[in-house]
């Protein structure tokens, strides 16, 4: 359900963070990102449920198969506005923190607030984008990033403010998860029971049920 409506939230200054680096090993080494969801790939799917906001900018993160989802970006690119910006993670084995860490060193836009999204959540769309921002325009002093929670499930994406950026940025090798473990008192919990916010594809029985394709 979309809280205000059918009108976006637009006024703030939104900057995203997609993380596509991963290897889906338990996918036989599918890219997760390019796992087709009524024909359109999760990647393109995310952005298109982005468009209606108005980014600011959207860096996307490639490591294990980089080519093949990059390839994927710059058909994206052809036909959307969105400002794509990509950054690959040479040490993607490392894990996702790696990626993490240079999607924030990367970011180069003026923003008021950053989702950090992953690519293989397929019901990650506009409804599940606006209800964050509205969130976040309804924090308190003190509240620096909205977490949704589904049934007591830390959810994605998460976004975080500016400033927070910035406190991550300031130590070396903090990530956003750390961050958050580290400041329990400025996070925003945000119950919900839009159950996008929890379910990924990680397995091929996650492949069956949410209807996707290889290819």
């Amino acid at each position: 359900m979309n809280p205000l409506g059918n009108t976006p939230q637009t006024s703030l200054r939104l900057a995203v963070l997609l993380l596509a680096a991963g290897e889906g090993s338990r996918l036989g080494s599918h890219p997760k990102a390019l796992l087709k969801k009524d024909g359109q790939s999760l990647l393109n799917h995310f952005c298109t449920a982005l468009t209606p906001f108005n980014p600011v900018e959207l860096v996307i993160v490639t490591g294990f198969h980089a080519d093949l989802i990059e390839s994927e970006i710059h058909a994206i690119q052809k036909s959307s506005a969105l400002p794509i910006s990509i950054v690959q993670n040479l040490f993607s084995k490392e894990g996702q923190a790696k990626s993490v860490r240079l999607g924030l060193e990367s970011l180069q836009s003026e923003f008021d607030v950053l989702m950090v999204a992953l690519s293989d959540q397929p019901r990650i769309g506009a409804p599940e984008i606006e209800a964050l921002l509205h969130e976040y325009s309804q924090k308190e002093g003190g509240q620096e990033v909205i977490l949704p929670l589904v049934e007591g499930q830390r959810g994605n994406p998460i976004l975080f403010s500016n400033a927070a950026v910035k406190d991550v940025l300031a130590t070396p090798r903090m990530v956003c998860r750390q961050y958050m473990d580290k400041y329990p008192e400025i996070v925003r919990i945000m119950p919900s029971d839009l159950q996008g916010y929890v379910l990924d594809v990680d397995t091929f029985d996650d492949i069956q049920r949410e209807k996707l394709t290889l290819s």
